[in-house]
C-alpha cells in the first residue's frame, strides 16, 4: 500500500468516527454493565408501552380514556420523580436502581396476569400503570446520575447518545414487534415478555460496583432535599429554559394518544391491531435511531441553544405535516422527521444537564429531567386524546405541531440567555 494511500484511508476512517456514534465508554466495564441491561428491556418496555393503550381502546373504544392513561401515569411521575432524584442523592445509587427495577418487573408480572384472566376492569389497568410510573420514576433519574460516576467526564455526551440510541432503538422495534405480534400470540403475552426482560436485565444491575454518595453519608431524603434541588435549578437559568423548551414540544406536540385511533380508523388497522399501529409507535424513534448512530458530529456544535430551538421547531412542523397526512407511509415518514429532531433536541439538553449539575444535585436534576421528559408526554396524552374526541384526530395533531412553534418562539423571547447559550469546549 502507498502513503498515500494509507494516508486515505486514515482520513476516511478519522471522518468516519467523527460522525458515527462514539462507543468509548463502552470499554469501562461497569457502564457496559448498566447499558446492557438497557439495550435488554428496550424493547420488552415498548412491548408494555403498546400494549397498554390498546388495552385501555379495547376495552372502552375511546381515545379519551387513552388520553386518560396520561394524568394516571404523570402524578407518580410528578411525585415518585422529583422525590426518586433526592434519594438518588442520599443512598446507594446501585441498591436504588435493584429496587426499582425489580418494581417494574412485578408491576409487569401483574399486568400480564390481569389481561391473562381477562379481568376487564380498566381501573385496574390504571392503578397498575400508576405503580409502573412510579418504580420507572424512581429508577430512571437513579439510572441516569449513576453514568457520571462511571466513566470520564469528557465521554459523558457520548455515553448519553449511546443510552439514547439503544432506547430509541428499542422504541422502533418494540413497537413493531408488538404490532405484528399482537395478532399472534395476544396481548396478554406482550406483558410476559417485557416481565422476563426486565428480570434479565435485574441481574446485569446486581453486577454494578457499590455507588454511595461521594460525602459517605447514607440518609433518608426529605421535602429538604427536594426543595434544594428546585433553589439550585433556579440558580441555573440556561438548565430552567432546557426544561421549558422541552415541556413545549412534548404537551403541545407528542400525538401517540391519536395513534390507537389513527390506526384503525383512519389507516385501517383491524380492530385487534396490526402492522399500522406498530409503525405509528416506531416511526418516531426510528428518526431518533439514525440521528443516534450518526451522532458524532453533534459534539463539535458549540451554539446548543440555538441548536435546541432549531430542533423543537423542526419538530412542530413534522406533527403539522403528520396531521395532514392521508397515507400511512407519508405520516410515517413525517413522525421520523420529527424524531430525528427530537433526538438533536435531547442530546444537547442532556449535555446541557450534565454540565450544570454537580454530582450532589445530580440525582434531583435527572429526576427533575425524567417528570419532564416523561410527564410532558402523559399531558400530551390527556390534551391530545380529548381534543381528538371533539374535533377529531387530524386537527388535534395539527393544531399541536403550530402552537409548538408559536410557543417556543415566545419562550425564546422571554429566555434570550438560552438561544445565547454556548458550550463551554468542544466535546467528543
Amino acid at each position: 500500500m502507498s502513503v498515500e494511500a494509507g494516508s486515505q484511508r486514515g482520513k476516511k476512517r478519522k471522518l468516519l468516527k467523527s460522525v458515527v456514534v462514539d462507543v468509548r465508554p463502552l470499554r469501562t466495564p461497569a457502564f457496559r454493565r448498566l447499558f446492557t441491561g438497557t439495550a435488554i428491556t428496550a424493547i420488552g418496555s415498548q412491548l408494555t408501552t403498546v400494549a397498554v393503550p390498546k388495552q385501555v381502546f379495547d376495552l372502552t373504544g375511546s381515545s379519551g380514556y387513552v388520553g386518560l392513561t396520561g394524568i394516571v401515569a404523570l402524578v407518580p411521575l410528578l411525585v415518585f420523580g422529583l422525590w426518586g432524584g433526592a434519594i438518588a442523592d442520599t443512598v446507594d445509587r446501585r441498591k436504588l436502581l435493584i429496587f426499582g427495577n425489580a418494581g417494574i418487573a412485578v408491576v409487569s408480572a401483574l399486568l400480564w396476569a390481569q389481561a391473562f384472566f381477562d379481568v376487564g376492569s380498566v381501573w385496574l389497568v390504571f392503578v397498575l400503570l400508576a405503580f409502573n410510573q412510579a418504580f420507572f420514576a424512581i429508577n430512571m433519574p437513579t439510572r441516569s446520575a449513576i453514568v457520571a460516576r462511571l466513566i470520564e467526564p469528557e465521554l459523558l455526551p457520548a455515553a448519553a447518545a449511546l443510552s439514547g440510541t439503544v432506547n430509541t432503538f428499542g422504541m422502533v422495534f418494540g413497537p413493531m414487534a408488538a404490532g405484528a405480534l399482537m395478532p399472534v400470540i395476544g396481548l396478554p403475552t406482550l406483558y410476559l415478555i417485557d416481565t422476563i426482560a426486565l428480570v434479565i436485565a435485574l441481574y446485569a444491575v446486581w453486577r454494578l460496583p457499590p455507588l454511595p454518595p461521594l460525602s459517605g453519608t447514607v440518609r433518608a431524603a426529605g421535602l429538604k432535599d427536594v426543595l434544594d434541588g428546585f433553589r439550585y435549578m433556579g440558580t441555573q437559568k440556561v438548565l430552567l429554559a432546557s426544561f421549558v423548551v422541552d415541556i413545549i414540544a412534548m404537551v403541545a406536540g407528542m400525538p401517540r394518544a391519536l395513534f390507537p385511533e389513527m390506526a384503525e380508523r383512519t389507516f385501517g388497522d383491524p380492530p385487534g391491531g396490526g402492522l399500522a399501529l406498530g409503525w405509528l409507535y416506531a416511526a418516531i424513534p426510528i428518526g431518533s435511531v439514525v440521528i443516534g448512530l450518526f451522532s458524532g458530529w453533534l459534539g463539535r456544535v458549540r451554539r446548543q441553544g440555538v441548536a435546541v430551538t432549531i430542533a423543537i421547531c423542526a419538530w412542530g412542523l413534522a406533527v403539522v405535516g403528520f396531521g395532514l397526512s392521508n397515507s400511512l407511509w407519508l405520516a410515517v415518514v413525517f413522525l421520523c422527521l420529527a424524531g430525528a429532531a427530537d433526538m438533536v433536541s435531547a442530546i444537547y439538553r442532556q449535555a446541557i444537564l450534565v454540565m450544570a449539575a454537580t454530582d450532589e444535585m445530580r440525582g434531583r436534576m435527572q429526576g427533575a429531567f425524567t417528570v419532564v421528559v416523561a410527564g410532558g408526554p402523559r399531558i400530551a396524552d390527556l390534551t391530545h386524546g380529548w381534543a381528538a374526541a371533539a374535533v377529531g384526530t387530524a386537527a388535534a395533531a395539527t393544531g399541536g405541531g403550530v402552537l409548538v412553534i408559536v410557543f417556543i418562539a415566545i419562550a425564546v423571547a422571554l429566555l434570550p440567555a438560552f438561544w445565547r447559550y454556548r458550550a463551554a469546549a468542544v466535546t467528543k
